[in-house]
């Protein structure tokens, strides 16, 4: 497995020439840096005008690996070919490194980039980016993967310590201007000659924009790249390989999201959440945004208006913050009446408030970073107990629990900075039993639970709130304005007709179904046409990749098992075996669908059986009925590993009777979904075929 680095920008507040100036104090040696051992130049030649510089080098680097390794591999240090190219007019210098010990073994890169500052001439950004790929090192690959990971991270902020360092001694000596490079006459006889040194024929370019620089990826450096100040000053402290995962994961965001890119903090959340395992942060978060967009979460806090029941009787708010900074959210479940909560507003009410609860604390988190002027990205929950009881163990109450707590570890992770329990009585741990294996590890670790009035006094509430915050009712100070709760009224229930609509709500929620398309695997769903002339309508979006959408009709239905007409079973049903033309029939041309994009279209059947709709892998370089992966399928599978493509869809069926004739009805259907859905580029609408409308 190819190991990766991707630095933020970094950024030295100094001229680009005096950067320069400290960048060459650290040859041919550097004691600053122990595992340089030193470098002897292997060629180096100028322009004719002298504004480009190129030097090769030779770097001895020391391993610092295990004895035992070393004594296998036979070394004690590895060479490593350095080029520098340094242009001053246009005041840059682009750094391409490489290893030649093992290099049949283990292939090392590394491309580094010093530019000015987009904003201030005057200062200067350091770029670099590293890839690691070890294939065979005598049975020690995975060690090795560590040991070099682990010592290049280590020595990163190492390397911008050393320049700032260079750049204090030059001050001190009395350098602390360099003038810029400005073009000198040339002599028709300098402009024959070459070099200070003879170098390598492969070095001399007719033009320096014709030398190898570093990797495209490094190539310009633009707004939307991290600074590690910023970083630093918003996020807070995070290890260079953190932020290479962040940096890495923001930039595929950027590449293939064509919806809102999330905020950086949210970003760092599933990252932290996963470890900073990239693939899993990575999946992990793409079904958060599925989900923020089949449910319109984004829009949440604009739209959500909590039912009167709610506002008087759920014994929850905000209430300042705690020692550290961070929102405080008090909730007296003690005090709350879920059950008679349920009856008055139904599951469906009680989840969208939980979640405009958590949406508030995330804004709540970015007010308190501005005002504190440090990173808060979570929130203390204190949590009052008294007066649970075995009513708030009633079973549908406990099953919503459970399902709000899914929810919110699934879509805000690491949110939750502390949990402080007080006042928790004996049923306690019955509900603990019950709730506690759905909470992630990492969030029980947060939890501090006290009994009876153990929260008072030293090592109480007091070790993490202020005594002006402390709540009145726990004798505190502070007036606490949160509801405290009390009996429903009966009087206030839903009524049978009132429920069975909030449970209609509720199905239409779940009326879109996600699926994820991989790579020779189609996903496909089958409708069942029990007469001639009904409408098959679909409505659907991509939310990765590019899919390829057809509609068939089957001679012979697939082995579905016994069911109702218009149910639709899912997954790859088209027999391998099965022929196109013989045993199945394309009866809506096929479509392409680009990513973000939100389809809708209709189909007037003509004979009665099985119809198939289709999603598979779309590759520009074959025909869309193959499903065989393409070259670039496969080094994109590299890189992003798990499923291709991921979509959102819908599909109903009109019978006959039900069907006016009226296609446009159908045709000019919008979609349902949030604004995440990015905006369709006109440029596909033209492939559409008469049975599919692209949604703008």
């Amino acid at each position: 497995m190819v190991q990766k680095y991707q630095s933020p920008v970094r950024v030295y507040k100094y001229p680009f020439e005096l950067v320069m100036a400290a960048y060459e104090k650290r040859f041919p040696t550097c004691p600053l840096i122990p595992v340089f051992l030193g470098s002897e130049i292997l060629g180096e030649w100028r322009s004719a005008d002298g504004a480009v510089h190129t030097v090769e080098r030779s770097c001895r680097l020391r391993v610092d690996a295990p004895r035992l390794l070393r004594k296998i591999a036979g070394v004690e240090h590895v060479i490593f070919v350095q080029r520098n190219v340094l242009n001053w007019r246009e005041r840059t210098l682009l750094i391409d490194a490489h290893n030649e010990t093992f290099a049949s073994r283990v292939t090392v890169k590394e491309n580094c980039r010093y530019t000015v500052h987009p904003e201030n001439e005057d200062w200067t950004c350091f770029e670099q980016s590293a890839s690691l790929d070890v294939r065979s090192f005598f049975g020690f690959e995975s060690t090795l993967e560590k040991i070099a990971m682990k010592q290049y991270t280590a020595n990163v902020k190492r390397g911008k310590e050393v320049i700032e360092h260079y750049l204090s001694e030059l001050i001190s000596q009395g350098t602390s201007h360099i003038p810029r490079w400005t073009p000198a006459p040339v002599r028709e006889e300098d402009a024959r000659s070459q070099a200070v040194h003879q170098c390598p024929s492969s070095m001399v370019a007719d033009d320096p924009s014709d030398a190898p620089g570093p990797d495209p990826e490094m190539a310009t450096v633009d707004g939307h790249k991290l600074d590690a100040d910023y970083i630093e000053r918003c996020l807070g402290h995070l290890t260079p390989m953190q932020e290479s995962c962040l940096v890495q994961l923001r930039r595929w965001l950027q590449e293939t999201h064509k919806g809102k890119i999330p905020k950086d903090e949210h970003i760092l959340r599933f990252l932290r959440a996963r470890d900073f395992h990239l693939d899993k942060a990575r999946d992990m978060l793409c079904q958060s945004l599925s989900w923020r967009k089949q449910h319109q979460v984004d829009l949440l806090l604009q739209t959500w208006q909590p039912p009167a029941p709610l506002q008087e009787f759920y014994a929850g708010g905000w209430h300042y913050q705690d020692i550290d900074g961070r929102p405080l959210y008090i909730l007296r479940l003690g005090q709350m009446d879920t059950k008679g909560l349920m009856k008055a507003v139904g599951e469906e009410a009680l989840l969208q408030h939980v979640l405009s609860v958590n949406e508030e604390g995330q804004k709540r988190c970015e007010g308190n970073t501005r005002q504190f002027g440090r990173p808060i990205s979570s929130w203390t929950c204190l949590l009052d107990l008294e007066g649970l009881n075995m009513r708030h163990l009633w079973r549908p109450g406990v099953k919503a629990l459970l399902r709000m707590i899914e929810v919110v570890e699934d879509n805000y992770p690491e949110t939750l900075g502390r949990l402080l329990i007080v006042r928790a009585p004996r049923v306690f741990p019955v509900l603990w039993t019950l709730v506690s294996p759905f909470i992630n590890e990492n969030t029980r670790r947060k939890f501090l639970i006290y009994s009876g009035s153990n929260y008072q006094g030293p090592g109480g509430l007091v070790d993490y709130l202020d005594k002006d915050v402390i709540p009145d009712f726990l004798g505190g100070e502070s007036v606490c304005n949160v509801p405290e709760g009390g009996l429903v009224p009966k009087s206030l229930y839903l009524t049978e007709e009132e429920q069975e609509q909030a449970d209609q709500l509720r199905q239409w929620s779940e009326t879109y179904h996600a699926a994820s398309v991989f790579r020779g695997t189609p996903h496909e769903v089958a409708v069942e046409i029990p007469e001639g002339e009904s409408v098959i309508t679909w409505d659907f979006d991509i939310l990765r990749g590019d899919v390829v959408f057809s509609l068939y009709h089957v001679k012979q239905a697939p082995k579905l098992g016994p069911q109702e007409p218009g149910v639709r079973v899912s997954g790859q049903l088209i027999d391998k075996n099965w022929v196109l033309g013989a045993d199945y029939s394309r009866v809506e041309a096929p479509l392409i669908c680009r990513e973000g994009q939100s389809i809708q279209g209709s189909h007037v059947t003509q004979w009665p059986g099985t119809y198939l709709l289709q999603w598979q892998i779309h590759s520009p370089s074959e025909s869309v009925a193959c499903s065989l992966p393409g070259v670039d399928d496969v080094l994109t599978a590299l890189h992003s590993p798990g499923p291709k493509s991921k979509l959102l869809y819908y599909c109903e069926v009109l019978a006959s009777q039900d069907f006016r004739g009226s296609m446009s009805s159908l045709e000019s259907c919008t979609s349902r979904f949030s604004q995440l859905s990015a905006t369709t580029s006109s440029s596909s609408s033209g492939q559409s075929h008469s049975g599919s409308v692209v949604s703008r």
